[in-house]
């Protein structure tokens, strides 16, 4: 059974699905997997015909703090004042830092598919007064969260401590404050802000009494995190992995949830990371792709898959600079399209292999019979044919097709052609980068006998009417010729770039000549087999 539906048959009655983030800075492409889990599993809820109410918070009310300082987005000015007052630093019109990265970052979710019922915006929340009952619940029980803080996580606070940050209301800060008193009859707390309580900001000095409620203050982390979930009546959240650890946030969440705040807490799925070139993506670090730009470059239904293809529990690494990291995610993809429609696959698949597919649509009413069974040009073709002068890459693929292209296969290979352009301009390697050469190219004068040898031989057998003019088809036809003539692979190859690109290296040499049109490679192979030297 797919993961997702493993978990929707494990609850029962209205559901509601929760995850949120704090916008530190830049959110890099790996911040997408928790929301691509989250709508899966609304999906799947929602396939069992359980009421589900899907919600995305962000955390604006979190000071700028030592993680932001270490991203380039930082404004070092700002350290420890809540982000929602932090300005935009890009000033393109977004009301705070926190909007700005937030908002760009949310913005990728709708081509996605991914559409929660209700986005929040803690600043609102708090400012609103809607979490003042749960600020006077852990004010009230302030004893207990400590004892809750040292038993689960061995953090042992002052008795004076209380669990809350008041926004200073002499410099603006709320990372630099503790609040030392709680008086519930009058409604206010005692607070300082103290010049070294963090090492990453300093406090003003200042200490005063004031109201906590009506966003003067927030909960801390995991206070505020269980508080959110009776706020909303949170079912099902999962977390990253970095939260799960044995004593970590959301151990002590869920304890102040039971304790504090008298409720179970939700169904838990600890999720993996993201890494890229073997590190893990950090928003706050400013490290990774930026997930706008990835989302510029992958299309949706490959960008879901690259959350989906492993279990949430499986660690994904991913590096698109400079590889083929995005043309085997299209390859992926179409296996699975190949294998949803019924046809014989190579390689492995995972055995749930067409739920994955459909879990990576878009549309989650799309018919996953359908559209695997839409024609889907190979990505590495048309990262190809784009590059060769001429080509009308729409009468290709309708060719390669044998019939007129459907309205939907027409838009699924424009979004193909413009990924395929983004690619080859910002994370493609040199390698695919190509230019046939109009004419022989120098190069063939060192080619050796058996390499000449080789290419008449190739030549001859793609004159065979029989031999279709695809990717796969040449790429075993090369192979074939090459063991024909006891010559090794490589060297096959090289003849072959050196006869068309004028160079020792290049993409899939099957690919690259079934992006030209027939007779120009049948002549070319023929002049490169011929000529011995430059004047032959």
């Amino acid at each position: 059974m797919f993961w997702a539906d493993e978990l929707a048959a494990s609850v029962t009655g209205p559901q509601v699905v929760n995850d949120s983030k704090t916008p530190s800075g830049t959110v890099h492409v790996g911040s997408l997997r928790g929301p691509v889990i989250l709508d899966v599993i609304a999906r799947a809820l929602r396939a069992r015909g359980l009421p589900t109410t899907l919600l995305y918070g962000v955390d604006d009310l979190d000071p700028m703090d030592a993680q932001a300082l270490l991203t380039p987005d930082a404004v070092e000015r700002s350290m420890g004042v809540p982000l929602a007052n932090v300005p935009d630093p890009a000033d393109d019109g977004h009301a705070s830092y926190a909007r700005h990265f937030a908002q760009r970052f949310i913005d990728t979710f709708d081509r996605l598919g991914i559409r929660p019922d209700v986005t929040y915006w803690m600043s609102d929340l708090y400012r609103s007064g809607q979490m003042d009952r749960w600020i006077r619940v852990a004010l009230d029980r302030a004893a207990v969260v400590r004892e809750v803080y040292a038993r689960v996580a061995n953090v042992r606070h002052p008795a004076e401590w209380h669990p809350l940050s008041v926004i200073c209301e002499s410099c603006g800060r709320i990372g630099t404050t503790i609040v030392t008193a709680w008086d519930p009859e009058r409604g206010t707390v005692a607070y300082e802000c103290r010049r070294d309580l963090v090492t990453w900001a300093t406090g003003c000095g200042h200490a005063g009494e004031t109201s906590p409620f009506g966003g003067h203050a927030k909960l801390p982390f995991n206070v505020d995190w269980a508080a959110k979930w009776s706020e909303f009546g949170v079912t099902i959240e999962p977390n990253g992995k970095d939260l799960g650890t044995r004593g970590g946030a959301r151990d002590r969440s869920e304890a102040l949830a039971r304790e504090v705040f008298d409720r179970e807490p939700p169904v838990n799925l600890v999720y993996e990371f993201l890494n890229i070139g073997g590190r893990k993506m950090s928003t706050s670090r400013g490290t990774g792709a930026a997930a706008t730009e990835i989302a510029e470059v992958v299309p949706p239904e490959q960008l879901r898959l690259l959350f989906l293809r492993p279990r949430p529990n499986q660690a994904i690494s991913f590096d698109p600079d400079g590889t083929d990291a995005i043309p085997r995610l299209f390859d992926e993809s179409d296996r699975l399209a190949a294998a949803t429609a019924g046809l014989d696959v190579r390689g492995e698949l995972p055995a749930d292999a067409a739920h994955v597919f459909a879990a990576t649509l878009v549309d989650p009413a799309a018919d996953p019979a359908a559209e695997a069974a839409l024609h889907r040009p190979p990505f590495g073709h048309l990262a190809l044919l784009v590059q060769v002068p001429g080509v009308d890459v729409v009468e290709r693929m309708t060719a390669e097709k044998g019939s007129a292209l459907t309205e939907r296969e027409r838009a699924l290979l424009d979004e193909r052609v413009a990924a395929a352009r983004a690619w080859l301009a910002t994370y493609a390697p040199d390698r695919v980068r190509v230019a046939v050469q109009a004419s022989l190219p120098p190069a063939v004068a060192d080619l050796d006998p058996d390499q000449r040898e080789f290419l008449a031989a190739l030549a001859a057998r793609l004159d065979a009417d029989d031999v279709a003019w695809t990717g796969e088809s040449l790429q075993n036809e090369i192979f074939t010729a090459a063991r024909d003539r006891e010559l090794a692979p490589g060297r096959a190859f090289a003849a072959l770039y050196a006869a068309f690109l004028g160079q020792a290296s290049g993409p899939r040499a099957g690919w690259l000549l079934a992006s030209l049109e027939r007779d120009f490679v049948s002549r070319r192979l023929g002049e490169a087999a011929e000529a011995g030297t430059l004047d032959a």
